[in-house]
């Protein structure tokens, strides 16, 4: 009897010195991603001085990046369904090391899709990333991509306008840093609508593939339009 509860606090402790373990292993959201693209860089690492976009799945399915600026010699970095926490996790391997000329973001939508986060919280998040991008490259120019109106995300268009004004505000007092209003030119223009479309100012559903989420190469080419001209 006293060897099988010899035997059974041995085990007890085997398996919690073996839980705090397994959970320090645990890997972080988008890991994989991360080490993928670091995988690349071991190949060949990118030139420095390229245009850097870098946030969630709206860069990353931006297969057209190259096409949409051939003047600047882009590099991209999109990830998953990604936040902008997520992203200051993983600026030391997908953004710093670059030496990039200039780095267009968008993140912050994902943030609010997840729920319970407010504007003031996507604003804090987003401060959070764009002092340690200048704590590491203080003269680099940063873009901010606004936040867009999807169809499918309908219920959180006045957070998505609220973050949007906050970070414009930010940006406004900051050197080298611009805020590109794409969410405007993506709703439906004012007027009666034709049935089946939007009111005015509900998102274009033209713009959207199938999920009413992420976008067509109608709704990319907005984006490039506005995004062009702030480019250096």
């Amino acid at each position: 009897m006293k060897r099988c509860m010899r035997w059974l606090f041995a085990l007890l402790f085997t398996i919690g010195t073996l839980q705090p373990s397994c959970a320090q292993q645990a890997e972080p959201p988008f890991w994989s991603e991360i080490q993928a693209y670091k995988e690349q860089d071991r190949q060949q690492m990118p030139p420095a001085g390229a245009t850097l976009f870098v946030g969630s799945s709206s860069i990353r399915l931006w297969h057209t990046l190259a096409e949409s600026f051939p003047q600047q010699r882009v590099l991209n970095r999109g990830f998953g369904g990604s936040t902008l926490q997520d992203l200051e996790r993983y600026l030391a391997d997908i953004v710093l090391p670059y030496k990039p000329g200039q780095i267009v973001i968008y993140s912050g939508e994902n943030d609010i899709a997840a729920g319970g986060v407010s504007a003031q919280e996507v604003l804090k998040r987003f401060e959070r990333v764009f002092t340690a991008i200048r704590q590491e490259l203080p003269r680099v120019p940063i873009v901010f991509i606004s936040l867009k109106p999807s169809p499918s995300r309908l219920q959180y268009q006045p957070l998505m306008q609220e973050a949007n004004a906050l970070i414009r505000q930010y940006l406004d007092g900051q050197p080298q840093a611009t805020f590109v209003d794409i969410y405007t030119p993506m709703l439906n223009a004012a007027g009666e609508p034709r049935a089946g479309e939007p009111r005015a100012g509900e998102p274009r559903p033209e713009l959207f593939v199938e999920d009413q989420l992420h976008m067509n190469e109608e709704g990319y080419r907005i984006w490039a339009e506005r995004i062009r001209p702030v480019l250096k």
